[in-house]
């Protein structure tokens, strides 16, 4: 066995473009959420045991350095910094904050981009068939995802007329040309969506409040970590004042939210363990294809469904991949 993994080492450090003469490949891994967060270990160990799939191990045949920024917009920069002066022969991030912090400070290292969203009005890459630059990878939302919420929450909850959506626009400055594109659509039944910009978790608490006031309001929670990070206090309140809500996010449901609908965020790191394995092997980033989602997992927790008054249709429970009882 010693000598197999040896021979394996060889043959994957010859890999052109990438290999270091004397050491092994390096990978650098920036994480968004805290370490601690829901699904955070869900993301690390998908990535860890592709790679290990594709012959990759950490220690035997590359050196992985992995970093949880916490969400901290300070921490992401300075993670970022730390990581670009690392010199690592290739870079996966996670999340749009982080690949918009690592965006100016290398155009030479290949970055591999795990739940990015709108890379292309980012302007990481010329476009998603052919990015053109040192980065690559995975998106997470699009306007057709949040046009999803909406249609759920219209059949889970017909009798509201608008949906609030908070986002913070210092670390996710995408969400109005998202709701503008989806303006642009053919119209569809739903509640209106209202987007509200907040900055902290004491603002976003005051404006959730103030929107509870309003009757016939409904709650999204798209990829926001100040939402995420303050999910406890956000479903206190939505269950206080019976505010059905569907989020990205499955520990949304789980924790007693209405609904969740969003990417199998495993898979996504999966599919990125796929495209370092590629880089490595001599790929350019210009020329991968940045790839959307394609499996999507659905949750409806019926306990709470009940407890807000609502009467969730035989279709809907159909379509769900979880019901929580």
């Amino acid at each position: 066995m010693p000598i197999r993994r040896r021979l394996l080492g060889t043959a994957l450090l010859a890999a052109p473009g990438l290999a270091r003469a004397q050491g092994l490949p390096r990978l650098g891994v920036l994480m968004l959420p805290a370490e601690s967060d829901p699904g955070a270990t869900q993301r690390r160990d998908a990535l860890l045991r592709r790679l290990a799939a594709l012959g990759w191990k950490d220690g035997e045949t590359i050196r992985i350095t992995l970093r949880w920024a916490g969400a901290q917009p300070g921490r992401v920069a300075q993670l970022a910094r730390e990581m670009v002066d690392l010199a690592p022969d290739i870079i996966l991030a996670n999340g749009t904050p982080i690949i918009s912090a690592l965006r100016p400070l290398t155009r030479s290292i290949p970055i591999v981009c795990a739940q990015v969203i709108d890379p292309v009005g980012l302007g990481v890459a010329e476009s998603l068939a052919r990015p053109g630059g040192n980065m690559t990878g995975f998106t997470f939302i699009n306007p057709s995802l949040i046009a999803k919420w909406r249609s759920l929450l219209h059949e889970a909850a017909p009798a509201l007329r608008r949906a609030v959506l908070f986002f913070n626009p210092a670390s996710n400055p995408w969400y109005p040309r998202a709701l503008a594109e989806l303006a642009q659509g053919p119209p569809s039944p739903g509640p209106d969506l209202v987007l509200v910009a907040v900055r902290s978790t004491e603002e976003l608490l005051a404006r959730l409040a103030e929107a509870a006031r309003q009757p016939a309001t409904g709650l999204i929670t798209g990829p926001e970590q100040i939402v995420l990070g303050s999910q406890r206090d956000v479903l206190e309140t939505a269950r206080a004042q019976r505010l059905p809500g569907v989020s990205v996010y499955p520990q949304f449901a789980a924790a007693g939210g209405l609904m969740s609908y969003g990417p199998d965020v495993p898979d996504i790191f999966r599919n990125a363990a796929g495209y370092v394995d590629r880089i490595l092997r001599g790929a350019s980033p210009a020329t991968l294809p940045i790839q959307q989602p394609v499996r999507f997992d659905f949750t409806i927790n019926l306990a709470t469904a009940t407890a807000l008054g609502l009467s969730i249709p035989p279709s809907l429970l159909a379509a769900a991949d979880t019901v929580i009882e």
